[in-house]
């Protein structure tokens, strides 16, 4: 009714439900690839096991899941280490600078070099992704932490399960998927057509609730010791 398809008292067939209903999971799929429109980050770990890569996606080394609708990770959005080994209580955590193209991995010389970790490198790959640290840490002396976008509902079968997601997203979730319908109806906005305008105010309230800027922080080499 939103994308302007039916009328009041009128019911969507089946196949009409079935396709916006496939055209929301696409919809919320593509979403959380964009850091301004995922809720929450959630941050995955294991203890080095002193190998070269580590895999990451469902029922991976880093588990995003053990279902078939869980997905690798398109990117890392930050990892460091945490030394683990006679550590305790005071467990100490050290930043991983993250590279983000192959391209960089490979100007590594001695990529199986075993010493303290500097940086982490996310080959995604495909259905599961490969995670890189290097130099390798030592096997259990240290335990690997990498922070990756939540994956957004919905991920199941049935049509009638409610979204399990912040009460903002919901109004989001109406405008932007009645305006997404229309092109499969042939339907035109036109002048004074207030949905283009109710999906991008929607999804700007996702954003400004959502977004979170980082601490800009110089590179090591472009620090100088004397002022």
């Amino acid at each position: 009714r939103e994308s302007g398809a039916l009328g009041v008292g009128q019911t969507a067939l089946a196949d009409d439900l079935n396709d916006a209903w496939a055209r929301l999971q696409w919809m919320l799929q593509q979403w959380e690839r964009k850091r301004w429109l995922v809720f929450h980050l959630v941050t995955l770990s294991k203890a080095s096991t002193g190998a070269l890569s580590y895999t990451v996606g469902p029922a991976g080394d880093f588990s995003t899941g053990t279902t078939a609708n869980s997905v690798r990770p398109a990117r890392l959005e930050s990892a460091f280490v945490r030394q683990i080994q006679n550590a305790a209580p005071n467990q100490v955590d050290w930043p991983l600078a993250v590279l983000q193209s192959r391209e960089d991995y490979n100007r590594i010389a001695l990529k199986s070099l075993v010493s303290f970790p500097s940086y982490a490198f996310l080959d995604t790959d495909w259905p599961l992704g490969r995670l890189f640290v290097w130099p390798v840490p030592n096997s259990a002396i240290y335990e690997i932490h990498i922070s990756v976008l939540a994956q957004l509902p919905p991920r199941f079968p049935l049509i009638t399960t409610v979204l399990n997601l912040p009460y903002e997203y919901y109004s989001a979730v109406l405008y932007n998927l009645a305006l997404r319908l229309r092109s499969k109806y042939r339907l035109p906005t036109f002048p004074g057509d207030p949905l283009p305008g109710l999906a991008k105010d929607s999804l700007n309230v996702l954003r400004g609730a959502i977004v979170q800027i980082a601490l800009l922080v110089m590179p090591t080499g472009l620090l100088s010791g004397t002022s």
